[in-house]
């Protein structure tokens, strides 16, 4: 196989690239750009498989891991929030270092693996491989002399999903309360809006509208009935007004 010049000039500009977006990945604080930087990475590897006659395993990385994996992970973000950080501090002792060690042991596994295979031996190409075309050749391969190594990364990928459902999974250490316990612990607040429910926005005020904070029975605005949304664009308005009305309406009643 002849490497030609367009690959070659391809390699040299995105593959330093590709290693830049992978350490950013891993030094970025916020998620959102190290979610996005791994999609760039995916990218990448498949433009390089596409360049090396592996059409299937290009569009497989593009719409499953790019499209799929990399779009999971932004909906995550964007459930747990965007601007959420993970703690640096160390739950377990020791972690870190035997991390870091594990890291430079697998480092070290793939440089040695990656040398053998390819020091002193010319590079071979698809040509062959593709002939029948390139998904039945990668076939033909991944289930006659590839099989063991396939199913003993499909037992690793399902031990991974079930440790993961384990680790998230938690029992309550409270139990739930019951309907009946949430209605006796309202009432013994001694509150009567906390029994009753606060009113509706605009209730005994002048506006019937969402803005306007309802009043509670004496006179006073209940700051939740309005929407935190309105809130923090400053949409609330000042119910001091409405308040007042309240207030004089009850004492001419009074006298």
């Amino acid at each position: 196989m002849v490497i030609q010049t367009p690959e070659a000039v391809m390699f040299w500009i995105l593959a330093p690239l590709a290693v830049i977006s992978a350490l950013g990945m891993l030094l970025v604080k916020k998620a959102v750009h190290s979610a996005l930087l791994l999609a760039w990475v995916m990218i990448t590897l498949a433009i390089f498989y596409i360049a090396q006659e592996a059409l299937f395993l290009g569009i497989v990385q593009i719409v499953v891991y790019t499209g799929a994996v990399m779009m999971l992970f932004l909906f995550i973000l964007m459930l747990v929030g965007v601007d959420s950080s993970d703690s640096l501090t160390e739950t377990i002792k020791g972690l870190r270092p035997i991390a870091i060690t594990a890291a430079i042991g697998f480092g070290g596994l793939m440089v040695a693996l990656i040398g053998r295979a390819t020091i002193g031996r010319q590079p071979v190409g698809l040509q062959a491989a593709n002939a029948e075309g390139n998904v039945q050749g990668l076939a033909k391969l991944l289930f006659s002399d590839y099989v063991w190594p396939f199913e003993v990364v499909s037992a690793l990928l399902i031990t991974a999903a079930l440790g993961a459902m384990v680790l998230a999974h938690h029992e309550r250490t409270i139990a739930r309360p019951t309907q009946r316990e949430s209605a006796i612990a309202r009432f013994r607040t001694g509150s009567l809006a906390s029994a009753a429910g606060l009113p509706g926005p605009g209730v005994f005020a002048r506006h019937n509208a969402v803005d306007v904070p309802a009043l509670l029975p004496d006179g006073s605005p209940a700051p939740t009935s309005i929407s935190a949304t309105l809130k923090a664009r400053g949409d609330m308005l000042e119910s001091s007004q409405f308040q007042l009305d309240v207030v004089d309406t009850t004492v001419v009643e009074e006298k």
